[in-house]
């Protein structure tokens, strides 16, 4: 993971979260049930504030530790896709089960914070 990569990663989860919450509120506001355009609505924001995250890895990299700036990255990305990923199809096939794969993605994000911190504590090169 490279900060190059973390940006246009960041920026793609950013523009699509933009996507995926307009779609929500003007797409599937008549089409999912309360319930489930909440879901939704957890999943873009998620997205959003993760998509932010990994561009503040990036900014952050060079005051970074390598190996746990390395790994924030790759763990937020994995986080986010898993957890949001999830709630997206959850919400669009209420296939309830995979509000279990859900919080694996949560606990990958919460790993992603952790080795930020890490990688503060340590300092860059």
């Amino acid at each position: 993971m490279t900060p190059r990569i973390l940006i246009l990663c960041g920026a793609l989860l950013l523009a699509l979260g933009v996507a995926a919450g307009a779609f929500g509120a003007h797409g599937l506001r008549r089409v999912l049930s309360p319930d489930l355009l909440e879901t939704w609505r957890t999943a873009a924001h998620y997205q959003l504030i993760h998509g932010l995250g990994l561009l503040l890895v990036a900014a952050l990299w060079s005051s970074l530790a390598p190996t746990p700036a390395t790994w924030a990255g790759g763990l937020m990305l994995a986080g986010v896709l898993i957890f949001s990923g999830s709630l997206y199809v959850l919400a669009l096939t209420g296939i309830r089960v995979l509000g279990a794969v859900t919080p694996i993605g949560g606990l990958l994000m919460i790993a992603s914070w952790l080795c930020l911190a890490w990688g503060a504590w340590r300092g860059g090169a």
